[in-house]
């Protein structure tokens, strides 16, 4: 019996899986030869005990300089659900961040003149949002029992590379969006050119590094994903590309690795090959 945590394609595919060149210390990580997802040989119990990081207050907190950052960045992906949500709403747009942590995204929401809360399901980093003022459920999705097209837009920043079956939880989030909801959904870009060129040592693949990341999209794959949960793709789009990491070249290498990727930089964008993916998914108004 495989002691493997994913048998199948999380995408729903039904096609074969085969290995990769992409060695991780769990096993070579699997191609679904339907949709190109990637995904991990690693066992139920290593899933588990690295996703115990998250309950921890102090898990991946920012410096200031990374907190602004997270914040300039919160304020564009807010700005760009208003446009795509268009100027109907006689009111204050509704937002859900799923897998909030301590709900910052949640905060820069209301700042920005939404009606935001989140939903934690590591009670530890729930608790500090809650107590940072932010209106945070500890859970999952499904536990919160929100009603039908309850909301106009949800999130999901880095969270269905962690899942095992994502197509649940975006059904979940196609029944509380009303029609022409928007559900933006950040991940890591498997087939991008950073992904190809540092394979094992890029560490969106790595458990140590990145904990419960064990499926990796593309944006086929999401497209895929999200048309079998009833969205129609609005925007799906990659930024940015990394050759090296510090440590794996000499000082001139690196540099030179690292004046390569700032040029391909708008090549990967227009191409789809960054790293990192983003993707706007609208509920059809006839839903």
């Amino acid at each position: 019996m495989s002691t493997r945590y994913i048998d199948s394609c999380p995408v729903g595919c039904n096609a074969a899986l085969s290995t990769t060149e992409i060695v991780l210390p769990e096993g070579p990580l699997m191609l679904c030869g339907g949709c190109g997802q990637l995904l991990s040989q690693i066992s139920e119990a290593d899933y588990l005990q690295s996703m115990q990081a998250f309950n921890d207050a102090g898990f991946n907190l920012p410096d200031e300089r990374a907190a602004q950052r997270r914040a300039r960045v919160a304020t564009r992906r807010l700005a760009r659900i208003r446009a795509l949500l268009g100027g109907r709403l006689d009111r204050r747009p509704r937002i859900v961040d799923v897998g909030c942590s301590r709900g910052d995204f949640v905060a820069a929401a209301t700042g920005a003149g939404y009606e935001a809360e989140g939903v934690e399901p590591a009670p530890q980093i729930a608790a500090a949002a809650r107590a940072a003022g932010r209106k945070v459920h500890t859970g999952l999705l499904e536990d919160q029992h929100f009603s039908d097209a309850q909301f106009d837009a949800v999130s999901l920043f880095e969270v269905v590379e962690h899942l095992r079956s994502p197509l649940a939880l975006l059904q979940e989030c196609h029944r509380i969006l009303r029609p022409g909801g928007i559900m933006l959904i950040s991940t890591g870009n498997g087939a991008s050119w950073t992904a190809r060129t540092m394979k094992a040592r890029w560490d969106y693949f790595q458990t140590r590094k990145d904990a419960g990341h064990i499926s990796f999209f593309n944006p086929r794959s999401i497209a895929l994903l999200a048309e079998r949960a009833g969205f129609e793709a609005a925007e799906i789009t990659t930024t940015r590309v990394r050759f090296a990491e510090k440590g794996d070249l000499p000082g001139v290498g690196y540099i030179i690795a690292k004046l390569a990727a700032e040029c391909l930089a708008l090549p990967a964008r227009l191409g789809g090959h960054g790293h990192d993916m983003l993707a706007y998914l609208r509920k059809p108004s006839a839903a």
